[in-house]
């Protein structure tokens, strides 16, 4: 037999193995190629607006090399382990292992091309559809064409030919450091297999699930009052630390160990389902931990990150609205004239809001509670804040000897402990005055960039026109007045946001357009969470794949089992209900303990980035779940093609 045809026989006979990892390598290409392209369409950056499309792409691109580059030389180590016996028969009937490398070389390399080319037209299929995902998720208006480009063709052959090269290497190493008694013995050893659980692996299981919780409690208290300054910067490399060791430790100790449990508690009378689930993920999750970690974590990691892009694009109208109370801030008089004079003129109507500013030194001790740390850089008992009039807050009435806060954001509430009753102290040039704190109201009359995020007090008139009067002059800010303007007809909105432009208000701090502040958090954050759930889609994809093949190579090792309990009576069905149990296992562990990490990761600071937590982060997780269990499905459909030809 010619070498050639030996070629085409093995490629013919793998290829029933082969067709996910093809369908894989043809997902990466196309999606590396469809990445690329974005990057080098040229209406990425000429869009209207500030976002940088190109950058953000290639940036994600890089890591996309990354993710794609890891999972094919893990599944080509996976393959060419599964194809050991073969390259020790080639051995066996005389051939050297430089006759053997080129021959795999050659496979790879026919693999390899067709894939390529398949990625590629694929590629540019969806190249257009990413373009218009992109413009709608960033309020972009742009007509989005099909257009090829010479540059990212370039760009996806030099990486996917890197890539084969370092197959190519792994490969040679493999061939050469193996021994043909080695090379039958190769899929044998792969999989560790854990006989009976000892008191050190059940330690080490609860001490792994005491580290997750610690875990999850420090995030809780992460950025409470509890832990400030260089308190904090421990903590925040503590937790994941804690959470991916405890992990590890999990998958090592705790599954078997909690196995083990409730196969004593049925005292030894395990029914065939209990063998092909609970048995099987017993003896082989342990020698899987450490890939199992590496798949949790970054999943985590993928969901964590979608999450919280989603949570601020999702809030960005409400976000835009807590933060600037008016559709138009403007800290100054003059420039507020100029405006609404601009706007009259063009027959725009409007209402106006003009509040007096007062900065002054505040005691803020008996109602903050938080430890003092010189390098957090506040201290309650002497800080300034800004104090306005209640006419300006219609809604409160207060009286001399009291002080109301408004202005509270979402993050101050977890930020700063405040009491709900106690003394307040102001202080000037020439008087203190000692106020009652009666709460807080939960309105915003002022910017929050005005206030720097911080609460705005609320006094009555007259101690209102002595602390103005009385202003210490080293604190007198340059936002001594707000001038807020909303339009009444919400159609002219846009009208006016081009008068606000027209007259450069916008380039100076603290003149803000709520419209244009909302857009804009719409734009930079679609941006982000596009990019971050293209890679995330990458990463789904890829570690499904790889559990896809592990299982492919248990079901593989375990047919002689399946026909040993098919001669014993057991029918299809009954074996079938035991592989759907243990894939549930198998692909819901990672899965959950993988969502868990991210619903306490995106809640321990959802509150920097908007307003709402549960939406968001329930559809993207739900998202996730039902893509990651399309790999489930068609493992346990494998599995039922292994155990149909048991006999």
């Amino acid at each position: 037999m010619k070498l050639n045809q030996l070629i085409y026989r093995n490629i013919k006979k793998n290829i029933k193995h082969y067709y996910l990892y093809i369908f894989a390598l043809v997902f990466s290409v196309g999606l590396y190629f469809a990445f690329v392209t974005l990057q080098y369409d040229p209406a990425l950056n000429e869009t209207k607006g500030t976002i940088k499309g190109a950058a953000a792409i290639k940036a994600g691109s890089v890591l996309l090399v990354g993710i794609v580059s890891v999972f094919l030389l893990y599944a080509n180590n996976l393959f060419i382990k599964r194809r050991s016996k073969e390259i020790g028969l080639f051995q066996l009937v005389g051939m050297t292992k430089g006759m053997i490398f080129r021959i795999l070389s050659v496979e790879n390399l026919f693999l390899y091309v067709g894939s390529l080319i398949l990625g590629v037209l694929l590629g540019f299929s969806m190249s257009r559809l990413l373009m218009i995902i992109l413009f709608k998720v960033t309020g972009v208006e742009d007509v989005a064409s099909l257009r090829f480009s010479q540059e990212a063709l370039f760009q996806t052959l030099v990486v996917f030919s890197v890539i084969y090269v370092l197959i190519l290497i792994m490969n040679y190493i493999f061939i050469r450091r193996q021994s043909i008694l080695s090379l039958f013995r190769a899929t044998s050893v792969t999989q560790q297999r854990v006989q009976k659980l000892t008191p050190f692996q059940a330690i080490i299981g609860i001490f792994g699930i005491a580290l997750i919780f610690f875990g999850y409690y420090l995030s809780s208290k992460m950025f409470s009052s509890t832990f400030l300054g260089s308190q904090l910067y421990i903590v925040m490399i503590t937790i994941p630390a804690s959470v991916i060791l405890g992990t590890y430790l999990f998958y090592k100790g705790s599954v078997s160990f909690i196995f083990n449990l409730i196969r004593k508690q049925k005292g030894g009378y395990l029914n065939v389902k209990d063998v092909l689930s609970l048995s099987s993920i017993m003896f082989r999750m342990k020698s899987n931990s450490f890939l199992l970690t590496v798949i949790t974590a970054l999943s985590a990691l993928a969901i964590s990150l979608l999450s919280l892009s989603y949570i601020s694009y999702y809030s960005a109208e409400k976000s835009a609205k807590e933060n600037i109370p008016h559709d138009f801030s403007i800290p100054n008089a003059e420039h507020g004239g100029q405006f609404t004079k601009a706007l009259a003129e063009e027959g725009i109507d409007y209402t106006g809001t003009y509040i007096e500013l007062v900065r002054i030194k505040t005691d803020l001790s008996d109602i903050l509670s938080m430890p003092e740390d010189p390098e957090f850089g506040f201290q309650a008992s002497d800080t300034d804040m800004i104090v306005i009039s209640d006419q300006a807050v219609p809604e409160l009435h207060v009286g001399e000897a009291e002080v109301f806060f408004v202005n509270q954001q979402g993050f101050t509430k977890k930020l700063l402990n405040f009491q709900e009753s106690g003394q307040v102290g102001f202080s000037n040039t020439e008087t203190v005055y000692d106020l009652t704190f009666k709460g807080f109201k939960d309105v915003t009359i002022v910017p929050s960039r005005l206030t720097y995020a911080f609460p705005v007090a609320v006094v009555n008139q007259k101690i209102f026109e002595r602390m103005r009067a009385e202003q210490d002059p080293a604190l007198s800010s340059e936002f001594a007045e707000y001038v807020g303007i909303n339009i009444v007809d919400r159609k002219e909105i846009e009208k006016a946001d081009s008068i606000f432009n027209e007259l450069e208000l916008n380039i100076w701090a603290g003149y803000e357009s709520r419209y244009e502040a909302s857009i804009s958090q719409k734009q930079n954050m679609g941006l982000i969470m596009f990019i971050v759930g293209f890679l995330g889609l990458a990463f789904l994809v890829t570690s499904g794949c790889i559990l896809y093949f592990k299982q492919m190579d248990e079901s593989e090792d375990e047919k002689a089992n399946y026909t040993i309990l098919r001669k014993l009576g057991f029918t299809q069905a009954d074996l079938i209900k035991g592989i759907q149990r243990k894939q549930l296992f198998n692909f819901g562990i990672p899965l959950i303990v993988g969502l868990c990490h991210s619903y306490f990761a995106v809640k321990s600071g959802w509150f920097f980035f908007g307003t709402e937590l549960a939406t968001p982060t329930v559809i993207v997780m739900l998202i996730y779940t039902g893509l990651y269990s399309i790999f489930g499905i068609l493992s346990v459909l494998n599995y039922k093609r292994i155990i149909k030809e048991a006999l």
